[in-house]
């Protein structure tokens, strides 16, 4: 039995999953942790961050790696580091590396490490056709058509993002807890900028679902919440939606499995 660390490096997070893997079965989570994304980051310190996150999810050591990064300036950091915590080569989602999803995008290298994980992982998990929200620094949409293929997707600012903006933009306007109001019409003015940001998002996500769903053809699609305040979103949207965290990790360690020879 083998163990993994899948390592998720996005704008704001650095996420970290820890896998079970053999010949026959799909890998196995035994715990993800996560800690902020630091930029500038050295290799040393990307290491030290590794192994406390091997710490903390109780692994002294693994048999192999695999890194999404969308920050392009980390990429080759987080190589290194991983590279000196495995015997093997880390993997590093890109160009070259197998997916077994059809990309119907005008130039796939443009698709995110993080968006072709989460893909992977709703396919194994969900089937198709299949619709996922990613809510992180962006909220992004990824539409997995009948065959599987991925058929594109929608990236808009994330929610976090949209209340950082509001209040730095508008003098008067503080800085909010990102948690849904009582009610719609605000009272005050942390309730109103928390309805326009949590429900602004809602609606938005809602809408955009609406859309993408008409124009893609797709029938009767499951619709996947993941990152950041997902259980949160997922509860105020019109569409059911599933609710599943650690979607991005369990592509990646899919994606080792598959590529790993």
């Amino acid at each position: 039995m083998e163990r993994v660390l899948t390592v998720d490096v996005g704008n704001t997070t650095t996420r970290f999953g820890l896998f079970t893997a053999d010949d026959g079965g799909a890998p196995e989570l035994l715990g993800s942790c996560e800690f902020t994304t630091q930029q500038p980051l050295t290799c040393d310190e990307a290491r030290i961050q590794a192994r406390q996150a091997l710490a903390l999810l109780e692994a002294r050591d693994i048999d192999g790696a695999i890194l999404s990064c969308v920050v392009p300036s980390l990429t080759d950091t987080w190589r290194q580091a991983l590279a000196a915590l495995c015997d093997g080569r880390p993997l590093v989602v890109g160009p070259g590396l197998k997916t077994g999803v059809q990309m119907r995008y005008d130039d796939p290298s443009e698709v995110g490490p993080d968006r072709i994980a989460d893909v992977v992982a709703a396919r194994a998990a969900y089937g198709a056709p299949a619709v996922v929200v990613d809510l992180g620094t962006t909220t992004n949409f990824e539409i997995i058509d009948e065959r599987g293929a991925f058929a594109g997707g929608i990236i808009a600012p994330g929610v976090a993002l949209g209340a950082r903006s509001l209040a730095a933009a508008a003098a008067r306007l503080p800085i909010i807890e990102l948690r849904a109001p009582a009610r719609v019409i605000g009272r005050n003015t942390r309730a109103a900028m928390q309805s326009g940001v949590v429900f602004g998002e809602v609606a938005r996500i809602d809408g955009l679902l609406d859309a993408a769903i008409a124009e893609a053809g797709l029938a009767d699609p499951t619709v996947i919440v993941t990152g950041e305040g997902a259980a949160t979103i997922a509860a105020l949207l019109r569409h059911d939606a599933a609710v599943d965290d650690t979607l991005t990790l369990r592509g990646l360690a899919l994606l080792w499995a598959a590529n790993r020879k």
